[in-house]
């Protein structure tokens, strides 16, 4: 991983806008258990990972939910490993795909591929973790695994590739043409980046209508 000084500039930006709006936009979408909250820091953290690789990312991951963690945050240390096996989970698949080609088509593969593993490892943990971070017994929570954390995190993540695709070309075109993200780049990357409407508007259709299917989903879950 190689720093300078306009990457750590790109990244600490990166990791404050998660952090603003994981301090501000904590929603609760789960009737049956409040304490689990949407927020959207993990789109920042796929942001990052797309422009500059996984490694990048999983060190703002841990930055922020380590800041979490001491301020806003009231589940301790377990909260926190959880946090960031969860942002990791989605964001690194997400990156290392993206990495291979960086066209829509592998945006959403990657980014589906961190929904998936994000969905199942937050299952698997809470089935482990949740009996000693709540005091309940695991049959407790057993039948809460399909019906509250699996639908939870395939909500959360699901949103957030959405939001993801619709603001990460914009964000992507103004950071490299202000200068701040300098990229060498094959002559067939950038005769593709001048074709004009290819990746930002059908990236936009499908993140709205992922959006739409979420919060399809959370009305029946709320009414």
């Amino acid at each position: 991983m190689k720093l300078t000084v306009k990457k750590i500039t790109t990244l600490a930006m990166l990791a404050a806008m998660a952090y603003i709006v994981m301090a501000f936009i904590r929603i609760p979408i789960m009737p049956a258990a409040p304490f689990l909250e949407y927020d959207p820091k993990d789109i920042f953290f796929v942001i990052a990972g797309f422009l500059f690789g996984p490694l990048e990312s999983l060190v703002i991951i841990v930055l922020v939910c380590l800041i979490e963690m001491v301020t806003v945050s009231t589940s301790g240390p377990i909260g926190l490993l959880m946090n960031v096996i969860a942002s990791a989970c989605f964001v690194i698949p997400a990156a290392l795909i993206y990495k291979k080609k960086k066209t829509l088509t592998f945006a959403v593969i990657g980014l589906a591929a961190g929904v998936l593993c994000m969905t199942g490892s937050m299952v698997l943990w809470n089935w482990l973790i949740s009996p000693l971070y709540m005091g309940v017994p695991r049959e407790v929570i057993v039948p809460m695994l399909p019906t509250v954390f699996a639908p939870f995190n395939l909500i959360k993540a699901g949103i957030n590739m959405g939001l993801t695709l619709i603001i990460y070309k914009p964000i992507s075109t103004i950071l490299h043409k202000s200068g701040i993200i300098e990229e060498k780049k094959s002559e067939k990357e950038e005769n593709e980046e001048k074709k004009p409407h290819k990746f930002s508007p059908l990236s936009i259709i499908i993140g709205v209508l992922l959006l739409a299917i979420c919060l399809a989903v959370i009305f029946f879950i709320l009414r």
